[in-house]
């Protein structure tokens, strides 16, 4: 039995006991009947009221229950849907003041739970307010009177770091920017004019708008003063060259250049207008000194003439260059002349160097082929013999080579120019060819000249039987090795005829013996027998007769004749 069953009955009890107790007070006291009843009455009615008020009031305490367990579940499922939160699952079978509890204590919690986000994403529109402040962009989409989920939290703490991220960047890209532009500026002696280049350069770097727009015109700016400083330095480069070619023509001491050395490295304002004044000062001076200006420029255009292989006809079509009538007119055709020049070099800078490096090449391969043909090239001790020949070869091989490569360019530029490519009034291939071919000309006249004079020797050596030795085995007189000399002498007698004949014939090396020649009717008939030989003697070692016949003593040329 429950307590308050038990509490129930004893309330009863102590009632009757109560009521019986009254009665018998009224019956000692003695009081009638009817005002027991009327006693009764009053104690029946006072008790009825009594619990009809605590009825009442426990009615009341329901009525409050049942209430606030409606309104807080209606303010559970708004906040539910507000944080976007699955809703409250109540448990069955409990009190309706547990109901109550719970209900209520759950909705202290979402909202508790609301007023967090709420305060966050506050925090974060000031964030992102400051932001968009500074960007110059557009704030972020979110409703800032209404509850926002966690993922949407999250998604805006995300958008900050981002955009905090390209702040930074921003900033260091606009500091960088700023520094150059001020230099720029200072080079030029410029002073900001805008409003906008008075933003960058005057105010506060932290309160400059960093947007899109405001990043690209930075560059614009940037650019634009680049621009102005490179034509300024161009300017300044071009009245320097002016300058320097001013000072070479008027022959300017070097102490005057030197005094000047300032502005001709530095490119800012003054300096171009300093460079300005000595270009028109330069220029008044030459006025006064046309005769030596001139042929200072003429120096050049020859020089250029001769860069450019320019043939005497396009030499004299610059008929100015022959005038003797020094003026000022003269003076504007030779400028103009040396510019065209100059301009004409430029743009045909890589051919004509290929056709000079061609010219080098094919001299130098000349000068090694004479030395090819050379025969006191046998007596270098110093190893240049075979670099020489090393190097022929290597020109022999690199020669077509370069030619091949010119021709291409040649062929580029005359299809781009619609002209021929001309060097010294002549295709430069045509010149090629006509250089080969009179080199395969004096080749064979070479070879020519060294048959007939092999051809000649040869008549003379059968004629008058004349021996030759090899110059490389030549000996000093007095030297010659004493059983060589015993086994030639115990041989000559018997053999100098035939052996003496017959060596000169083929060009072989002897050594003369001291014994007479036997009479020239006695060579007739080796002699006339040798007339089929097809080997000619060494035309390299005819030189070398008369040495071999000076140290033969006792047997010149006459004495065999005189037999």
């Amino acid at each position: 039995m429950r307590k308050s069953e038990v509490l129930a009955a004893e309330s009863v009890a102590c009632l009757n006991k109560a009521l019986c107790h009254l009665k018998d007070i009224w019956e000692e006291i003695g009081i009638p009947e009817d005002q027991r009843l009327q006693r009764t009455n009053v104690v029946k009615n006072h008790i009825k009221n009594l619990l009809d008020m605590m009825i009442a009031e426990e009615e009341s305490l329901k009525k409050r229950l049942i209430t606030s367990i409606q309104e807080c579940r209606k303010e559970m499922e708004k906040l539910c849907l507000e944080l976007k939160l699955p809703m409250f699952e109540e448990e069955e079978s409990i009190s309706m003041l547990q109901q109550e509890k719970d209900i209520r204590t759950r909705v202290e919690v979402l909202v508790k739970e609301k007023s967090q986000r709420m305060q966050q994403l506050k925090a974060l529109v000031e964030k992102d307010q400051d932001l968009v402040d500074i960007l110059c962009c557009m704030p972020y989409g979110i409703a800032s009177d209404s509850v926002p989920s966690l993922e949407q939290l999250e998604n805006f703490r995300q958008h900050i770091t981002s955009q905090t991220s390209e702040k930074e960047k921003r900033y260091v890209e606009f500091v960088d920017l700023k520094k150059q532009i001020i230099l720029c500026m200072e080079d030029l002696d410029q002073v900001p004019e805008t409003s906008f280049e008075k933003d960058i350069v005057c105010e506060d770097e932290e309160s400059f708008c960093l947007s899109r727009e405001n990043i690209t015109s930075l560059k614009l700016l940037l650019c634009q003063l680049e621009e102005r400083k490179a034509e300024n330095e161009a300017m300044c480069e071009n009245q320097r060259e002016r300058i320097q070619q001013l000072w070479n023509r008027l022959q300017v001491p070097e102490e005057e250049r030197q005094a000047f050395s300032e502005h001709m490295v530095t490119s800012k304002k003054r300096n171009l207008e300093a460079l300005r004044a000595e270009v028109q000062r330069l220029e008044e001076l030459k006025l006064q000194n046309i005769r030596n200006v001139t042929d200072a420029i003429r120096s050049e255009i020859a020089v250029f003439w001769e860069k450019c292989f320019f043939s005497i006809d396009q030499r004299q079509a610059f008929a100015p260059y022959f005038s003797e009538d020094f003026t000022e007119d003269l003076l504007s055709l030779h400028d103009a002349e040396i510019l065209r020049l100059k301009q004409h070099y430029e743009e045909h800078k890589e051919l004509f160097e290929g056709v000079h490096q061609w010219e080098d090449s094919w001299r130098l391969f000349l000068e090694l082929e004479k030395k090819a043909t050379d025969p006191t090239r046998f007596t270098n001790r110093g190893g240049n013999l075979l670099k020489e020949e090393k190097q022929r070869s290597e020109l022999h091989k690199s020669l077509p080579k370069l030619e091949k490569k010119l021709k291409a360019q040649i062929d580029v530029w005359e299809s781009e120019q619609g002209r021929e490519f001309l060097v010294n009034s002549q295709k430069f291939l045509q010149y090629v060819e006509q250089q080969w071919e009179l080199h395969r000309i004096e080749k064979e006249k070479e070879k020519l000249e060294r048959h007939l004079k092999k051809s000649k020797q040869t008549e003379e050596d059968m004629l008058y039987g004349t021996a030759v030795r090899t110059p490389t085995k030549r000996r000093f007189l007095g030297t010659t090795t004493p059983g060589k000399s015993r086994k030639l002498n115990a041989t000559s007698m018997s053999s100098a005829n035939s052996n003496s004949t017959m060596r000169s014939a083929y060009g072989g090396a002897v050594c003369r013996s001291p014994v007479p020649r036997p009479p020239l009717s006695a060579n007739k008939i080796p002699t006339a027998r040798m007339t089929g030989c097809s080997k000619p003697p060494n035309p390299g070692l005819q030189g070398c007769n008369k040495e071999n016949m000076a140290q033969v003593k006792g047997t010149p040329l006459s004495g065999a004749l005189g037999k």
